[in-house]
C-alpha cells in the first residue's frame, strides 16, 4: 500500500484531501501540531465525513494515523513516503520546509531512489513551487542538483471545497463539507508514475484554472464576507441572500470572469454556469460559513497577486469595468476582527497613513489609475 503524509490536520485536510488519498488506497499519516488531533487520530484510526447538499451522507474514512509534525518522527515517515500533500495555509509553508528538507537529505542518506511528490493544496497561486523555494533554502546545491531534481517532483495545483468549522460534540475528528470539490493538478511535475487518486484531474493549462478558482470562487467568497459583515450579517449564506450584498458579488464575479473570458477563451455562457454553481455553494443552507472566518488575514486577501487585487489588475490590463471589485476592496479595507492579527494591522495602517496610503502600500499598485480616490470615495461611502 502506498504511503501518504497529509501536512494539517484541520477541515480541510481531513475533510478534503485526507478522504481522497484515503478513498485511493492511500495509508494517510496525518501530520500536524494539534496533539489532541493526532492522540484522536491514533486511537481511533478513521473519523467521518459529513456531505451536505441535495445529497446528503457521512463517509468514513479509514486507515489513517498521525504524528506531529514539529517531532523527530515525521523525519522517517518522509524517508518512506510515496506522496505529500499540505493543507497547512500559505503563512504555514515556510514553517514546514525545513522539516521537508530534511526528511528529503534523510531520504539521500539512506539511498531511496523511489520517486516522492508534494503538493501545496492551499488557497495560493503556484504554492507548491513557493513550498519548494523554501526548502531549497535548508539544502546544498548538491542535492539540489542531483537528488532532489531527479527524484522528487513538485507539481502545483488548485483546490477548491468548502470545508467550514464544525461543533465537535462528541467526535473532534468529524468534519463537514459540501457536495462539490476540485483538485486540479499540474502533469507535467509529477516524477515517476502518477499516482491513481479518485478526484483528482491533471492538466496542463493550470494557470487557467487557478485563476478562474481565485477570481471566482476566491473574489466572491470574500466579497461576500466583507459586505455581509458591514451589513450586519453573521454567515455567507445570509449575506448571499442580501439583495444589495448579491448584486455587487454578482457583478464582482463578472467583471473577474471578463479577465478570464479575455485571457483564457472561455465561454462565457460556460463562465457563466460556473458563476452560477459558485452562487449555489454560497447559499448552502448546511454550510454555516460565518462571515468572520472567511474575511480572515484581510492583508493577504488584499495583496498583489491575491483574490481581489490580481482580477482588478486584470481588468486594468484589458480596460474592463471595474466598480464591484474596487467596492469589494473597499469593503476588505473596512474588516473589524480583534481576534485577527491582520485586521489589527490592518487597521493600525489606515489610522497612521489613511486610506489611500495604506491601499497603496497593501495592494503593491500605483496610482496611474486613481485608484486610490476611488477606493477612498467607496470606503466612505460604506
Amino acid at each position: 500500500m502506498k504511503k501518504a503524509i497529509q501536512f494539517g490536520a484541520g477541515n480541510i485536510g481531513r475533510g478534503f484531501i485526507g478522504k481522497i488519498l484515503s478513498q485511493s488506497n492511500f495509508e494517510v499519516c496525518f501530520a500536524d501540531v494539534a496533539k489532541d488531533i493526532i492522540d484522536e487520530l491514533n486511537q481511533k484510526h478513521e473519523y467521518n465525513v459529513e456531505i451536505v447538499g441535495k445529497n446528503r451522507r457521512v463517509v468514513t474514512v479509514k486507515n489513517v494515523y498521525g504524528v506531529m509534525s514539529n517531532g523527530d518522527e515525521i523525519i522517517e515517515k518522509i524517508k518512506k513516503a510515496d506522496l505529500i500533500t499540505t493543507a497547512v495555509g500559505p503563512n504555514i509553508l515556510k514553517l514546514i520546509a525545513k522539516t521537508l528538507a530534511k526528511g528529503i537529505e534523510e531520504r539521500e542518506k539512506s539511498g531511496n531512489e523511489e520517486y516522492l511528490n508534494i503538493i501545496a493544496c492551499e488557497n495560493m497561486i503556484n504554492g507548491t513551487s513557493f513550498l519548494k523555494e523554501e526548502i531549497e533554502k535548508y539544502l546544498s546545491q548538491e542535492i539540489i542538483e542531483g537528488y532532489m531534481k531527479k527524484y522528487i517532483g513538485f507539481p502545483n495545483s488548485a483546490v477548491d471545497r468548502i470545508v467550514p468549522p464544525m461543533d465537535q460534540k462528541n467526535n473532534i475528528l468529524d468534519v463537514k463539507v459540501e457536495e462539490f470539490r476540485e483538485w486540479i493538478v499540474q502533469k507535467a511535475a509529477f516524477k515517476g508514475e502518477i499516482p491513481k487518486i479518485e478526484g483528482m484531474e491533471l492538466t496542463n493549462n493550470l494557470m487557467a484554472f487557478i485563476e478562474r478558482k481565485l477570481f471566482t470562487l476566491n473574489t466572491g467568497h470574500a466579497i461576500t464576507a466583507y459586505l455581509g459583515m458591514l451589513n450586519g450579517h453573521n454567515t455567507v449564506k445570509e449575506s448571499i441572500e442580501d439583495p444589495e450584498v448579491r448584486k455587487v458579488v454578482i457583478d464582482a464575479m463578472k467583471e473577474s470572469g471578463n479577465v478570464l473570458i479575455k485571457r483564457y477563451n472561455f465561454e462565457r455562457d460556460i463562465h457563466e454556469k460556473y458563476i452560477n454553481k459558485i452562487l449555489t455553494r454560497f447559499e448552502n443552507p448546511h454550510l454555516k460559513d460565518e462571515v468572520f472566518r472567511v474575511g480572515r488575514e484581510p492583508l493577504r486577501k488584499l495583496g498583489f497577486n491575491d483574490r481581489l487585487i490580481k482580477p482588478l489588475r486584470g481588468t486594468l490590463d484589458y480596460q474592463l469595468k471595474n466598480e464591484s471589485l474596487v467596492k469589494g476592496i473597499a469593503a476588505a479595507m473596512k474588516y473589524q476582527n480583534e481576534n485577527d492579527p491582520q485586521a489589527i494591522e490592518l487597521n493600525s495602517l489606515i489610522n497612521e497613513l489613511g486610506v489611500k496610503e495604506t491601499f497603496r502600500k497593501v495592494s503593491g499598485l500605483d496610482d496611474e489609475f486613481d485608484l486610490e480616490e476611488r477606493v477612498f470615495t467607496q470606503y466612505r461611502s460604506i
